[in-house]
């Protein structure tokens, strides 16, 4: 029996596990090959950035380790370049592929904490909005009318700067990218508030939710414990495809100059000080950041399409 003991232990912990690789939406995903192409250069992308310390070759924030004799290589395989700079170096000298891979993961970072903020607002106004009605339905809706009205890049350059306004001069470096989440979360989160108020409308009606009130459920209990769970498919897919919004959009605001400090390397940031090189020839300081965001905004897309395939009940 003590023998057995430890094996059955086993078999009962795997057992969530081997559901799990059984269950349709697995099965969905191994059976969609470009689902897991694009899973596998997101996470190849995100952990290489996470692990920036270790995996980059060299620290682009280290000033002593610059030399302006290595500045404006070309990339290795090309006349002139260096192996010890696989992409080429910029103007100071700093490594472009450090930089890059640095750069990721300040856009990464500034992408995954914008849309975890417009999610929580925009699910917690629909939430509101589809379970109380009334005057704060019509408050939310008519402010998710306006608010559509607008361009999100408009949207985020609009808070973006009366943020800085508010604020004086020498704290803008120091609160640049809590601005540039802020900004880019209030420009998504019409979106959930939206999804989440129609799902909650048709769902309040049904008898699980009635039920639960006759046994003394708490309004606000009903609609986080009962109703708020239905709600996890369709955001979860609206939550994919926004990242490679939000993604986007940093590198748009960080290249015009409104998002994250030069100091601080992001895919934008990078694209934008590229730019400025590039009819003197220096195209691989701008033409790699630019390759590694098209890439990593694709794969994100692409997952996101196939989310909402495959959490799409009409199509099962």
């Amino acid at each position: 029996m003590t023998s057995q003991h430890p094996a059955g232990q086993a078999r009962r912990l795997l057992r969530p596990v081997a559901r799990l690789w059984q269950s349709d939406l697995v099965w969905s995903f191994r059976n969609t090959p470009y689902a897991v192409v694009s899973l596998a250069l997101v996470l190849a992308i995100a952990v290489t950035a996470l692990c920036a310390h270790w995996v980059a070759p060299h620290d682009p924030f280290d000033l002593a380790s610059f030399n302006i004799l290595d500045s404006e290589l070309p990339p290795a395989w090309v006349e002139g370049g260096s192996p010890e700079f696989i992409l080429g170096t910029d103007t100071q000298g700093r490594d472009v592929l450090s930089l890059i891979i640095y750069g990721a993961r300040l856009s990464l970072l500034v992408g995954l904490a914008s849309v975890v903020f417009g999610l929580v607002l925009g699910v917690g106004l629909g939430l509101l909005s589809g379970y109380v009605g009334g005057w704060v339905d019509a408050l939310v809706m008519r402010t998710a009318d306006v608010k559509l009205s607008f361009p999100a890049i408009l949207v985020a350059l609009l808070v973006n700067g009366v943020a800085r306004g508010f604020l004086p001069p020498e704290m803008h470096g120091q609160i640049a990218i809590p601005v540039l989440i802020f900004s880019i979360g209030m420009s998504g989160w019409v979106h959930y508030a939206r999804t989440v108020r129609g799902i909650v409308m048709v769902e309040r009606r049904k008898e699980y939710v009635l039920a639960a009130q006759i046994v003394g459920r708490k309004g606000w209990e009903v609609a986080l414990l009962h109703v708020l769970p239905n709600t996890m498919s369709p955001v979860t897919v609206i939550a994919t495809i926004n990242l490679a919004t939000a993604i986007l959009l940093e590198a748009t605001l960080s290249f015009l100059g409104v998002g994250v400090p030069p100091t601080e390397p992001s895919l934008g940031t990078l694209i934008k000080v590229g730019s400025e090189y590039m009819f003197s020839g220096i195209w691989w300081v701008t033409a790699f950041p630019s390759l590694l965001l098209v890439v990593l905004v694709l794969a994100v897309n692409l997952l996101g399409d196939w989310l909402r395939d495959a959490l799409n009940p009409n199509l099962q």
